[in-house]
């Protein structure tokens, strides 16, 4: 009788554990059924946010800011090519022919200090807008134009008072 009876509790054993195992995947089941649709529902908005933001994307490239260019006397619309870093500054010296010096200002926080400290750098610019010393002047990057010119001024946001 010993041996049935450690043959029926082995047996009780082995069909409570595969019963628990059954209803361990049955749970693990049912919780993922819900985080699937979660999943799925937390994916679609995604993809409608995405998709307005690629859109916007290329309408901007579409339609592309223009800018105002004056040679001559004419003025012509020129449009900006890709990520351009704009800058703006006030020109120092423009004695060098369609050649502007222009100076941008920025504040640094110091890493220790942490005052602002004003920081300059100048820039030699492409000028075919004839601006003048202390004219307030927008700058775009361009293609090496000379061995220090990779500027180009592009507008006279104010001119200097003369």
């Amino acid at each position: 009788m010993s041996k049935k009876k450690t043959d029926e509790v082995e047996e009780t054993t082995e069909t409570t554990a595969d019963n628990t195992a059954e209803k361990i995947d049955e749970t693990v089941e049912a919780a993922a059924e819900p985080a699937k649709a979660e999943a799925v529902e937390a994916a679609e908005p995604k993809a409608e946010k995405a998709a307005p933001k690629k859109a916007k994307a290329v309408k901007a490239k579409a339609e592309k800011k223009p800018t105002a260019k004056a040679s001559d006397g004419a003025a012509v619309v020129e449009l900006n090519k890709g990520k351009r870093m704009e800058k703006i500054g006030v020109v120092a010296s423009d004695k060098m022919t369609n050649t502007v010096t222009v100076r941008v200002d920025r504040l640094v926080k110091h890493p220790i200090y942490r005052k602002y400290v004003r920081k300059q750098k100048k820039f030699m610019a492409h000028d075919e807008l004839g601006s003048k010393i202390g004219d307030k002047v927008r700058i775009i990057e361009t293609r090496p134009m000379s061995a220090r010119k990779r500027w180009r001024v592009i507008e006279i946001i104010q001119k200097a008072e003369r």
